[in-house]
């Protein structure tokens, strides 16, 4: 088989000797275990296997993305001849088969990302991972706009095209996974998912998954760019609504009848500026030219204007409600609408921008 097997292995058990016999049993000719940091007691546990592995050793525990990266450097150093890397956790959850079957598909799609896909609706599931993995692929969706079914899955395929930007993405644990599935989604890189089994012995206690401090960092990711979003849309909001007031008491002494309009329209032409400024550089870290992105942003703002005006008028003439209330509601609607435009069509994320 012209795949090459990786494991990150913290504190393992026998399961993982096991698991690895097994794998050379259907044809793994090259298994890559790092030992990420693992107690001395484990120690029996790697000389075991090293005949049939090759085995990193962190000096500490760095985390699994800094032990996958590591895995990675050795294969681009040592293997480039083999079609990919297909990824598996030592804690049992993963069935040879079911590995088996990721890295055929990986050779059958040498271009794809692949994902074993668990069913997270069978009774023995523990709730934290079912509850966890709904709300992360809900909010994977709203943000990212691709519904991926197990954002968590640690069997994975990784396709040699891929490599070298996996080891640049940024993430040393559970988070670096989750930035993998952001840059796979960004740059068009297909995601094939394949169903796999879904085990957990004795309520999965073998996981080192935390479910505070690791649900932390994955939901920092992938809330990082919409924060900066919305605290570029604050600023941009104060600068407005500071320029207008210095334009009005200015231009009240000079044309009074429209010192409104102009100060509105100087101080909104002047925030949005910023605003663009911030969203391409800051937020969404776009290297076009400003020639191709400032045009199609402002038609955006426009059209966002016309939209919001009509709809609280409609809604106002409809309901007869309270239009300030409406207003918040509807350009909240459009403030998340707006994000999603900007992030796929005005300033859409180039591959040599790095998660």
């Amino acid at each position: 088989m012209k795949v090459v097997m990786l494991i990150p292995a913290y504190n393992p058990d026998e399961k993982l000797i096991v698991y690895v016999k097994n794998l050379k049993k259907l044809g793994f000719e090259k298994i890559i275990v790092v030992n990420d940091g693992s107690e001395k007691s484990c120690d029996k546990i790697f000389k075991a296997i090293k005949k049939d592995c090759i085995i990193l050793n962190h000096q500490v525990n760095q985390g699994k993305g800094r032990a996958i990266k590591t895995a990675i450097n050795y294969y681009l150093e040592n293997l480039k001849d083999y079609k990919g890397l297909v990824t598996a956790d030592c804690d049992g959850q993963h069935t040879p088969k079911d590995t088996l079957k990721i890295a055929k598909s990986l050779e059958k799609h040498p271009n794809s990302l692949i994902l074993g896909t668990r069913n997270f609706d069978e009774k023995d599931v523990p709730t934290r991972s079912k509850l966890g993995n709904k709300i992360t692929t809900t909010i994977f969706k709203l943000l990212y706009g691709k519904k991926i079914n197990d954002t968590q899955t640690g069997l994975r395929g990784i396709p040699n095209n891929f490599m070298e930007m996996s080891m640049k993405l940024n993430g040393e644990k559970y988070d670096y996974e989750i930035n993998v599935l952001i840059y796979a989604v960004r740059n068009n890189i297909e995601i094939i998912e394949e169903k796999i089994h879904t085990i957990y012995l004795d309520g999965n206690i073998m996981s080192h998954f935390n479910p505070l401090r690791d649900s932390y960092r994955i939901y920092k990711i992938l809330f990082t760019e919409f924060f900066k979003y919305t605290y570029s849309g604050i600023i941009s909001f104060i600068i407005d609504i500071l320029l207008f007031s210095i334009f009005s008491f200015a231009f009240d002494k000079i044309i009074l009848a429209y010192s409104i309009l102009i100060s509105t329209i100087l101080a909104r032409i002047i925030s949005s500026l910023f605003n663009y400024y911030m969203n391409k550089n800051l937020v969404f870290n776009n290297k076009e030219k400003s020639s191709k992105t400032l045009i199609k942003y402002y038609i955006l703002c426009v059209i966002q204007m016309l939209i919001s005006g009509l709809t609280v008028s409609l809604i106002v003439d409809k309901l007869k409600v309270e239009k300030v209330l409406i207003k918040v509601i509807v350009d909240a609607v459009l403030f998340f609408i707006s994000y999603k435009i900007q992030q796929q069509f005005v300033f859409k994320v180039k591959e040599n921008n790095i998660c």
